[in-house]
């Protein structure tokens, strides 16, 4: 049987055994609810506070400003549906980017069907949010930015510090999407200007269905989940102590050893990149080459359907993906791809590969192999690629 090589790590990652051994004994032993007063469910109380702990000092933020979730959705519709209603009596202007991932784009067009304004920023050929764009966007009435810490699909850092400090300077609220950033580079929610920040635990190497929303102290956005007192009153609802200790575990895990980690992985990412683009015609990089996240490559290749292309990887035991898992049932090119300037029919071919600090060279080069098979397999049954060759070859 042939090994799998896993690189869809945007997608979701494997829980680490260090994460897992940290969670069972909160399914058989320290069972209690954290919520009641004996001494037995003093103990998930206790291990609660120990991850909220590990996840602000991560951030240079204060444990109790760390709100848990179920996960990087839910974090970015609490962020911005609740500001939106509090500071409704402000003004109704929102402002994002055309790259957001869907729970923030869908988010701020169900809050445009309540009467809401939002701007949708335009970004440059490599995904980058355009600063003076954002500038000119803001009204009197603008109530809040929400732009992506690094986009999910192509791999592009944003300038978030600078957007921050843009939105302070308005007395405007900043919320950015971190899920996949947090834990690959480092974030201080202080030195950026940031007053909220949606994160999830699997994106590195920790639990499904948990997640965090950092909340600056003051301001002042409403509960989202009512029912029980749970997380001071702002998200209802008996606490997820086995996710939660997961989820501080992974995020302990990820940064005492990032600088490492990332260095290995920036490496890979370099090498598979450089291999791609230069053995495989008519391909092409989408993102930055150097302000990208560490694991992320992202290409298209003309003349040939991403879809078939991840069929036939997966034959080969690769996984991949064309984009965020959250539209893999889409027949649609990504909107980030379109958002970046690519035409319909080069966007269709696009494959995104993301590492995991468990992939290797040999990996990276049996990949490489597989898709310059493919792709060369794929363009002979293609009549658009066989029209392109028999041109060129009349010049």
């Amino acid at each position: 049987m042939k090994k799998m090589i896993y690189l869809d790590n945007a997608a979701t990652t494997r829980t680490a055994p260090e994460v897992v051994e940290a969670m069972l004994p909160y399914f058989t032993e320290y069972y209690g609810n954290a919520s009641s007063i004996y001494e037995f469910g003093a103990k998930s109380k206790e291990a609660i506070t120990k991850a909220r702990e590990t996840i602000a000092g991560a951030l240079g933020a204060n444990a109790e400003e760390i709100y848990f979730t179920a996960g990087g959705s839910e974090a970015d519709n609490w962020a911005i549906k609740a500001a939106a209603e509090a500071y409704r009596s402000k003004g109704n202007h929102i402002i994002t980017s055309r790259i957001e991932h869907h729970a923030v784009l869908h988010t701020c067009q169900y809050l445009e069907k309540q009467g809401f304004e939002v701007t949708y920023l335009d970004v440059d050929e490599q995904g980058v949010v355009k600063l003076d764009q954002l500038k000119a966007a803001i009204r009197p009435t603008t109530i809040l930015i929400t732009i992506m810490f690094a986009n999910n699909e192509i791999g592009t850092i944003e300038p978030v510090a600078k957007i921050g400090k843009i939105a302070r300077e308005h007395g405007i609220l900043f919320h950015t999407d971190a899920v996949q950033a947090f834990g690959q580079v480092p974030i201080d929610v202080d030195a950026m200007n940031i007053d909220m920040l949606s994160a999830s635990g699997h994106k590195l190497n920790g639990p499904k269905g948990i997640g965090f929303l950092y909340i600056r102290k003051g301001v002042k956005i409403r509960s989202f989940i009512h029912g029980g007192a749970q997380e001071r009153k702002r998200r209802a609802g008996t606490e997820n102590v086995t996710g939660i200790v997961g989820l501080g575990k992974a995020v302990e895990l990820a940064v005492s050893h990032m600088e490492e980690r990332t260095a290995g992985e920036r490496e890979l990412r370099d090498y598979l990149i450089g291999r791609i683009l230069k053995e495989v015609p008519f391909s092409r990089l989408n993102g930055p080459r150097e302000l990208r996240l560490p694991n992320n490559a992202n290409f298209c290749f003309q003349f040939i359907e991403g879809e078939s292309l991840l069929i036939m990887l997966d034959m080969e035991g690769i996984c991949g993906s064309s984009g965020s898992a959250c539209t893999s049932g889409s027949l649609d090119p990504s909107h980030v791809l379109l958002a970046i300037g690519l035409p319909h029919e080069i966007a269709h071919g696009s494959l995104r590969l993301t590492l995991g600090e468990d992939i290797t060279r040999e990996d990276i080069d049996v990949t490489v192999e597989a898709v310059k098979r493919i792709v060369a397999k794929l363009r002979e049954m293609s009549p658009l690629y066989e029209d392109f060759m028999k041109k060129n070859a009349k010049r």
